[in-house]
């Protein structure tokens, strides 16, 4: 069994939402879902279930980077028998029509990282998202007429923000693929959805965009927010 999460197995549901942050995890449980409880604190990973609409869902943190993203979403699909997780995140934007706070779903995972290969050899560095999921948030998005952007994303081993040479690392990467986003754990949950057969699909919300020169209000950055993890639980309905 899990040696990172200290929850029964009952408690975690089929379908996982998963942002980065603990502390987003909380928002959402406390904001969106009922008759919560709080299943998993083991290295305050938060971990929550309750119920959307009726429905139970789990809302699990996964923390930063592909290997804290592989080691839960391994876990949750292996042990927990979860069959959906939906990543749930923030990340920048490379494209000058792409803007603050704009929601992007992933359909394409790059990396130039080698997870792939340090897990069972396989010389792979894109991860596509489950595309019948990624049918169902597309519908959902446009009945409930929220606004998104679809295209490949770029998954980094380090944050680009902090880089010396942003034009440089932009130009040694791959132009046929379009990569419009940049952030650090979906190649990780798509290769591993992949790997067990299992669902996966990854909602971004546009945090810092390398062409504007913008700031944001909190109170706009938490409605567009609402508005990916709205997204995500209206789609869960229909899972």
């Amino acid at each position: 069994m899990s040696i990172h999460c200290n929850a029964k197995k009952e408690d975690i549901k089929k379908i996982v939402l998963m942002p980065g942050d603990p502390l987003r995890a909380k928002y959402i449980a406390e904001n969106f879902l009922e008759n919560v409880r709080l299943v998993n604190t083991v290295r305050n990973m938060l971990a929550y279930t309750g119920t959307y609409k009726g429905k139970e869902i789990t809302v699990f943190s996964s923390g930063m980077g592909m290997p804290s993203m592989g080691i839960y979403c391994y876990e949750l699909y292996k042990f927990y028998d979860v069959d959906t997780i939906i990543r749930i995140g923030s990340c920048g934007t490379y494209h000058e029509d792409i803007n603050l706070l704009d929601t992007i779903l992933v359909d394409q995972s790059y990396t130039e990282g080698n997870f792939a290969y340090e897990w069972d050899k396989k010389d792979c560095h894109l991860a596509e998202a489950t595309a019948s999921l990624n049918d169902i948030i597309e519908k959902t998005a446009k009945e409930a007429n929220i606004p998104y952007i679809k295209g490949t994303a770029l998954c980094n081993d380090c944050f680009d923000g902090y880089l010396d040479d942003i034009p440089g690392f932009l130009d040694g990467l791959p132009k046929d693929l379009d990569i419009i986003a940049c952030e650090m754990e979906a190649f990780a949950l798509f290769y591993m959805a992949n790997y067990f057969g299992k669902k996966a699909a990854c909602l971004l919300t546009v945090a810092d965009a390398h062409f504007k020169n913008e700031e944001v209000s909190s109170e706009n950055r938490e409605a567009s927010l609402n508005d990916m993890i709205t997204l995500a639980l209206e789609s869960s309905l229909k899972l």
